[in-house]
């Protein structure tokens, strides 16, 4: 019977992650109506599977899940429902699966931004404004003018992608 759990957990991840792709491909969209039985499914599961324990790991890995991808959320970089999402996988998975999903698409996202610069021709211009940017960041200082036009935009990353 635990091992059917642990199955379904591993099921249930795939599914909601297919859903939440193509929603996200097709409108722009995570629905909560997806993330959230998905969260409570892996609370249901992991506590049923091993306990008390099996709780901790889900509450651990929802809480871990939207903490890790809050900070890009605020930056501008991600949508709430990516956050959710995350949440949803760590509830299922435990926070060391919820960190590894996080890494690997920061990862993937990054080659992905490089490729669409490239295929933008846009990718020295952005990496020059990446280094005045981290020039500014990192001497807290302006760089002829640079750093009015960076604190006139609302984030970093949006001074980067211009």
């Amino acid at each position: 019977m635990k091992a059917v759990l642990a199955v379904l957990a591993d099921l249930a991840i795939l599914i909601v992650i297919l859903i939440c792709l193509i929603t996200d491909l097709r409108e722009r969209k995570i629905y909560n109506k997806v993330v959230f039985p998905a969260a409570a499914a892996g609370i249901i599961l992991n506590t049923a599977h091993q306990g008390l324990p099996g709780l901790r790991t889900s509450i651990t890995g929802l809480l871990a899940g939207v903490l890790i991808f809050i900070v890009p959320f605020a930056l501008g970089g991600l949508g709430a429902g990516d956050v959710k999402l995350l949440g949803a996988v760590g509830a299922l998975k435990g926070p060391l699966f919820a960190l590894y999903t996080a890494l690997a698409t920061a990862l993937i996202g990054g080659v992905i931004a490089i490729l669409v610069l490239l295929w933008q021709s846009r990718l020295l211009s952005t990496l020059k404004r990446l280094g005045v940017a981290l020039g500014v960041l990192g001497r807290g200082e302006g760089v002829r003018g640079h750093c009015c036009s960076l604190i006139a935009r609302p984030t970093v990353l949006s001074y980067l992608m211009v």
